[in-house]
């Protein structure tokens, strides 16, 4: 197997282990990123290209993406979500009235 085919594994088996709509948390970027993401945003895979880097939407408006050879970065569990969910269903969008 030469280094294309590889690559492609390993694309294809990040397109199955982070789908569309996975919640990440960010740990850290690589060094060599001029302008990164802080540590500890969050954000929701909006894709995986064909060289496995993952598109990002993050929470703060960002969209760099992340290379998982080079980025830290871990998947929120199912708890973490709900948490999310629950929190945001809180949010008041403008002053109420009465």
């Amino acid at each position: 197997m030469n280094e294309w085919e590889r690559d492609v594994r390993k694309a294809e088996c990040y397109k199955q282990r982070y789908p569309k709509g996975t919640r990440i948390e960010l740990i850290s970027m690589g060094a060599d990123e001029p302008n990164p993401v802080p540590p500890g945003t969050r954000g929701t895979v909006a894709f995986v290209d064909d060289l496995g880097d993952i598109g990002m939407r993050w929470d703060n408006g960002r969209t760099l993406g992340l290379v998982p050879s080079r980025d830290s970065f871990r998947v929120l569990n199912q708890e973490e979500i709900a948490s999310e969910k629950h929190a945001a269903s809180f949010e008041t969008v403008g002053p109420t009235m009465t």
